[in-house]
């Protein structure tokens, strides 16, 4: 019995040569002359997912550029614009205070924050967002579209939960 066992022990080492622990064909390969790793692809990656307005894609996309580079101000941004879309407010708000210090007072977040506000009802916070960015850059397109969009949601009435129970 024993020598059945030794055989059998001894057969099932020597198949084990392309083990799961084993060195594959393609990882021993050189790879000196590969370029850097493509920390940039999610990024990349996201913003396309976010103007083709796959916000869940872009969002999951732009959480895993931040794991390569927490503190890349595009890929914040980016994450902040998805969280919006999706209404994850909370997820936003970290990443736009995170980006504030990051960026400043520039045009772009002060577009983007401001669309955030919006898309929450408060429209006092959007204005005065709105109007910074379009203090910092007059001719800035996106900064009098915005504008126009806020004026054009104030003419939609605010109801209060409840006001359409019992039609």
């Amino acid at each position: 019995m024993r020598l059945l066992i030794a055989a059998l022990l001894i057969l099932g080492l020597a198949s084990c040569e392309e083990s799961s622990f084993a060195d594959g064909m393609f990882s021993t390969n050189d790879t000196s002359n590969r370029s850097y790793y493509p920390d940039d692809d999610p990024l990349v990656a996201a913003k396309v997912q976010f103007n083709e307005g796959n916000y869940g894609k872009a969002y999951t996309l732009f959480d895993k550029s931040l794991d390569v580079v927490p503190d890349d101000p595009a890929a914040l941004l980016g994450f902040a614009a998805s969280a919006d879309m999706l209404r994850r407010f909370d997820k936003a708000d970290v990443a736009y205070k995170k980006l504030q210090p990051i960026i400043g007072n520039r045009i772009e977040f002060h577009n983007n924050y401001g669309y955030s506000l919006l898309l929450r009802g408060n429209l006092k916070g959007a204005r005065r967002h709105f109007l910074k960015a379009y203090e910092i850059d007059p001719s800035n397109e996106r900064a009098a579209n915005n504008l126009e969009l806020l004026r054009n949601s104030i003419d939609f009435p605010k109801r209060a939960s409840g006001d359409l129970k019992g039609i």
